[in-house]
């Protein structure tokens, strides 16, 4: 018995090595997810960055986020200057509205998130806040930060 399997043995690799090499037809995908991984930890550290805002020390609330859009939202910013931004480009206040309506005419999301530095008056929040309204945008946000008292009792 044993004799047999070394002689079946021999006639197998006889004739491996009498056939020709077959050439492989398969496409090697691995350079393509090396790079393609690498292409996503470039877009993950980058896109943080991509975010410009204008520099606006916000007041601090217990307050979570609010869901996220489907379409961006419309963001007006109030400096501790006193300038109006409507997004990141500086807008005169007898412009604004006026711009609010083009804007509105344009979207179909009312929802505007309005970021106001701490140091402003409530008086002047709310005159912006009339004018959103007044420019067709009824859905207001009010953009704060994190970490500002509770009034509960449990700490800041």
């Amino acid at each position: 018995m044993g004799a047999q399997l070394m002689g079946k043995s021999r006639g197998s690799g006889r004739r491996g090595r009498r056939a020709r090499a077959v050439r492989m037809s398969e496409i090697n995908v691995t350079p393509f997810v090396d790079v393609m991984l690498v292409l996503l930890i470039i877009f993950m550290v980058a896109a943080p960055m991509l975010t410009v805002g204008v520099p606006v020390e916000l007041p601090r609330t217990s307050a979570g986020a609010l869901p996220a859009e489907q379409e961006e939202p419309l963001s007006v910013t109030l400096t501790a200057e006193g300038q109006v931004m409507l997004m990141n480009s500086d807008i005169a206040e007898d412009d604004l509205i006026p711009r609010l309506r083009a804007v509105a005419s344009e979207r179909s999301n009312r929802k505007v998130f309005l970021r106001a530095d701490g140091s402003i008056p409530y008086e002047r929040v709310v005159q912006i806040m009339g004018a959103l309204n007044a420019g067709g945008f009824n859905d207001i946000g009010l953009v704060t930060d994190q970490g500002g008292p509770r009034f509960d009792g449990q700490g800041n």
